[in-house]
């Protein structure tokens, strides 16, 4: 009895510590829990990187296993149709569990999306990393809201440091990592509660994957003209381009993901079906360019002239392989979308084929998931300051044409964009 009297009588004056200093209270807290997830989210994020630069080359050098691609699909539907159903909501799930935090998101989600992942690629699905990235860092972080028995307000500022962490990791890109965690899950708002998890996770997250020695890939753009109400325009110019590109990559896919639930009742077929869609297509194009993440090609678009339909190309080839189930993200994709859109203006715009890629490599981004600040600070953290203004042009005009629309559908309007979108405010992009 005296002992538990003891205990509460601890509590009360370590609560009225708090009350009297809360701000280094606050402090501690979130600097102990962005470390553990920095750590936790660092590690994980270096390992899946190594292990799809694993999976990439082994294909490449063995390309029969596309055709296998429908059988990889089939495993990896019946993997989620058996054992994932609880979160194969992925990203937005863990949208929906910021608006509203609910039940702790299963950790089996880090597992199943990295192997989803991993054999999209193996098999030669084009797709992503930024799903499981963001998958993974917000399942891994969730993990900490039991361990500690946070409450639900914390639980929030817990999952957007997760979404950060997993974003700065994967594509060394910490600032924009931070912003894209605090600027996705409402579109026009900024949570700024959230401010220090999301700075502290990226910040931490990027460093821890450094640690482990992995690297990035670099981009560079030589040619950045000054700043002139001409080429004013045709950034402008540009980034409608962008947002329409966007518009339909995220048309295209859902009608695809519909389609292919409508007419194929039991899941795992999906992606079977799917994948022998895809191992045809790139059977009769007789070559690989447009599966994978396509890397190469991305680092092509700053250097020289490619081909107009290359981003044509790996829009249709993406919106299939995840319209029909298969896992993986969609940003990386966007990047090769928008830096071969344009490099292929660069034929009617007056601009650097490099400052035009670099443009196209983020704005597209922009417009499909509706965060314009993130995809100017990844422009900076990638390309350097010089490229500023036009990114920022080309992104604002993106974000702005695409719409009340985009890749996650669980993002809630915070803020119409403009007045002709009426007043939408507080309803999922899903439900307009």
């Amino acid at each position: 009895m005296a002992a538990a009297l003891l205990t509460v009588a601890r509590y009360r004056q370590l609560a009225r510590l708090i009350r009297l200093f809360p701000l280094p209270f606050f402090v501690a807290k979130w600097l102990m829990l962005t470390a553990l997830i920095s750590v936790s989210v660092g590690s994980a994020s270096a390992f899946f990187l190594v292990s799809l630069d694993w999976v990439t080359s082994w294909r490449e050098a063995n390309s029969w296993v596309i055709a296998l691609l429908p059988v990889g699909g089939f495993l990896i539907g019946l993997l989620y149709h058996y054992v994932g159903s609880s979160v194969e909501g992925g990203n937005n799930l863990l949208l929906d569990n910021i608006h509203r935090p609910a039940t702790r998101i299963r950790f089996r989600m880090a597992p199943l999306v990295l192997a989803g992942t991993l054999g999209t690629h193996l098999f030669g699905g084009s797709a992503g990393r930024e799903g499981t990235a963001l998958q993974m860092g917000g399942a891994i972080a969730d993990q900490f809201t039991a361990l500690f028995r946070l409450r639900p307000r914390d639980r929030r500022l817990v999952l957007i440091a997760g979404i950060s962490a997993g974003f700065g990791a994967v594509f060394g890109t910490p600032l924009a990592g931070a912003v894209f965690g605090l600027e996705v899950f409402l579109i026009g708002r900024i949570s700024y509660e959230a401010i220090l998890p999301a700075f502290g996770a990226a910040l931490g997250a990027d460093y821890v994957t450094r640690w482990w020695q992995v690297g990035h890939t670099h981009y560079h753009i030589d040619t950045v003209p000054p700043l002139t109400p001409e080429y004013a325009f045709y950034a402008a110019l540009a980034g409608v381009a962008f947002g329409g590109c966007a518009i339909v990559f995220g048309k295209l896919t859902h009608v695809t993901s519909l389609t292919f639930k409508r007419w194929i009742a039991f899941p795992p077929l999906r992606p079977l079906v799917g994948g022998a869609v895809v191992a045809g297509f790139v059977w009769v194009i007789g070559t690989t360019r447009y599966i994978g993440l396509g890397i190469p090609v991305i680092v092509q678009a700053f250097e020289q002239p490619l081909p107009p339909p290359d981003f044509a190309m790996k829009l249709l080839f993406t919106a299939l392989t995840l319209g029909a189930g298969f896992k993986g993200g969609e940003v990386t994709p966007l990047f090769f979308m928008g830096a071969t859109l344009g490099n292929a203006l660069a034929c009617w715009i007056p601009l650097p084929i490099a400052l035009l890629a670099g443009m196209g490599f983020v704005a597209v981004f922009a417009g499909a998931a509706n965060t314009p600040l993130a995809c100017i600070l990844m422009a900076l953290e990638l390309f350097g300051v010089a490229c500023g203004p036009y990114v920022a042009i080309a992104c604002i005009m993106a974000y702005l044409c695409s719409g009340h629309r985009g890749i996650y559908g669980s993002q809630v309007v915070g803020q119409s964009k403009h007045l002709f979108w009426g007043r939408q405010q507080g309803r999922k992009l899903s439900d307009l």
